[in-house]
């Protein structure tokens, strides 16, 4: 979440000392290779504006009765539109913001009043696509603000297309990127529309892609990006190649889940050499360092602790079988992610203590362990020995494991209505901390692999 106060909107009084609050969520968009090459920002505006503008609204109505003067002396209503525009634009400026978009473009959608307020210009052009809806009214004064905007290298997406019209006609020229709504677009206008846009040199991004037909059926048509989930799925004809055998790791973490001794670890280990060398990366890594280089297993396992091997070994399980960073790894990324979330925000909760922490970390991390299986999601759980509660929070959303687990998705989805019905039964815990956890988890996500919490880089 992130809290910006509006200095100078036009008057003083008490409904402009209010601040305005803008929470952000981020929804991945994968390549063609299936890896992340950007976010979808979700933004939630501020909810106060509207109340803002009626109370201003009332002073200057009130002081109009009160002085005949008041047309020259009584103070301006500030717009509502214009100041929500200006707290979105200055909390997309914000490090939680930065940080969650682990190095990648973000898309957002911005309004006309955004378009036109000069704060846009603090957003960097190379990390920011602006994205156009198809209500934004297209006049004059807007193509000649866009004309002006990419003169700064500003780069514009046509957003949420299903089919051609007026308003697309007229901004197509000044867009490179056409994100089509491929559930919501005519299907047998797909292939025409593809081939015609791609012809002119735009690029091409399907979204709303949460099955894996969709993404074949769009990746055959020519698309460059797609947005969903389709990637967190389970498949009923192939599984995702991991970087080490599913045996070694389940056989991995039922050790684990036993609090094995050093010796116990040791003699697993060396029946995986692809998990030792992970080992002996990690325990070298940066945040790691014990002073001088770890040669020997034991010393790996020693310097790791078996906590961390054992989130270490979690994560592992979908980490891409090529030669991937984490970074760009989008099952990896949403398991690490939904993790971390599920961590920090039993926190808040009232009496929850490290085994709560712990509970909601593996409730996140296995809640779609499916896509890697396949198979029934219970029937992996089972083999995994996970504790009741979390089985339960898992499979069927029950109690505060399944709340936490149906906000982070609800999060995921920029659900923002539903979050806040979430957030009834999940007090203190708000919208906007919601928010703010999603973010400070994705960040958490993808600097892991520098990080003494989280995972060496995933080589082969």
């Amino acid at each position: 979440m992130t809290t910006i106060a509006i200095e100078n909107p036009g008057h003083t009084g008490a409904a402009d000392d209010a601040q305005l609050n803008a929470s952000f969520a981020r929804q991945p968009i994968l390549n063609r290779d299936g890896m992340l090459c950007g976010y979808e920002i979700k933004v939630r505006a501020p909810e106060c504006a509207a109340q803002t503008a009626d109370a201003a609204h009332a002073a200057v109505h009130a002081a109009v009765h009160e002085n005949s003067d008041a047309d020259a002396a009584s103070p301006r209503a500030p717009d509502p539109a214009q100041r929500v525009a200006r707290a979105i634009l200055h909390g997309l400026l914000q490090g939680n913001v930065r940080g969650a978009l682990t190095g990648h473009p973000a898309y957002v959608d911005v309004s006309r009043e955004m378009l036109f307020d000069e704060a846009i210009l603090r957003l960097p052009a190379e990390r920011f696509m602006l994205e156009l809806a198809p209500t934004i009214e297209v006049d004059e004064a807007l193509v000649a603000r866009i004309v002006q905007l990419h003169g700064r290298r500003y780069r514009f997406v046509l957003d949420e297309v299903t089919q051609p019209n007026e308003a697309f006609a007229k901004l197509l020229p000044y867009a490179e990127v056409v994100k089509i709504d491929f559930m919501h677009a005519p299907r047998a206008l797909l292939p025409k529309l593809a081939s015609v846009l791609k012809s002119a040199g735009k690029l091409l991004v399907a979204s709303g892609i949460d099955a894996q037909a969709d993404f074949e059926t769009a990746h055959g048509l020519g698309f460059d990006r797609f947005q969903g989930y389709f990637f967190a799925r389970a498949q009923t004809s192939t599984t995702r190649r991991v970087s080490a055998p599913r045996h070694a790791l389940l056989n991995l973490l039922q050790l684990l889940s036993g609090d094995p001794t050093v010796a116990q670890l040791e003699a697993e280990l060396k029946l995986n050499p692809v998990l030792v060398m992970h080992l002996m990366k990690l325990a070298n890594s940066s945040g790691l360092a014990v002073g001088h280089k770890v040669t020997t297993l034991r010393e790996a396992i020693n310097a790791t602790g078996t906590n961390r091997i054992a989130r270490w070994t979690q994560l592992l399980l979908y980490a891409d079988g090529r030669k991937v960073a984490l970074e760009d790894d989008p099952l990896l990324q949403l398991a690490a992610t939904r993790a971390r979330f599920m961590e920090l925000a039993i926190e808040r909760l009232p009496e929850a203590g490290r085994d709560e922490a712990d509970a909601a970390f593996l409730t996140g991390v296995f809640s779609f362990v499916d896509a890697v299986f396949g198979g029934s999601l219970e029937s992996t759980l089972n083999l995994l020995t996970l504790s009741r509660p979390i089985q339960a929070g898992i499979l069927h959303r029950q109690g505060v494991l399944g709340l936490l687990l149906s906000a982070v998705e609800a999060l995921e989805r920029g659900a923002w209505d539903e979050i806040g019905t979430l957030c009834e039964r999940l007090q203190p815990l708000t919208v906007e901390e919601v928010a703010e956890l999603g973010l400070a988890a994705g960040a958490w996500a993808g600097v892991a692999d520098r990080s003494a919490e989280g995972l060496e880089r995933i080589e082969d």
